[in-house]
């Protein structure tokens, strides 16, 4: 169990260690991460399925998911002086961003709703 843990950390930071390197020699404007998560992604469509190590690595670390928001909030903690100086931009930023991720999800919604509609049409 310990091992497949490992592994699949492994696995996962060499991922994100492609995604970084990508991003710098190609000067990409996305984080390493970010494509190497999409690298992730790709290789588990190609493949069809989740190898036990990634799904090992990938349910321990969703199962300690909170612990993840503690840098977060103490990010806040640390910076409130500056945070109370920059309400508006802030708030300004919060309140757009929230708006646009509602209407591009509702965006993305009706368009596989359709898609599935559709298919289910032409299964008939």
């Amino acid at each position: 169990m310990a091992a497949n843990f490992l592994n699949g950390m492994t696995l996962l930071l060499v991922y994100q260690l492609v995604g970084e390197v990508s991003t710098r020699l190609l000067h990409l404007p996305v984080p390493g991460p970010v494509l190497g998560m999409l690298l992730l992604f790709i290789t588990l469509l190609l493949h069809k399925r989740v190898e036990p190590v990634v799904e090992a690595a990938s349910s321990a670390l969703l199962s300690h998911l909170s612990l993840l928001f503690v840098p977060a909030g103490v990010g806040v903690m640390v910076h409130i002086n500056r945070m109370g100086e920059a309400w508006l931009p802030i708030t300004v930023a919060l309140i757009a961003g929230t708006l646009i991720t509602l209407a591009v999800t509702a965006l993305v919604m009706q368009g596989v709703h359709r898609l599935l509609a559709k298919g289910a049409a032409d299964e008939s």
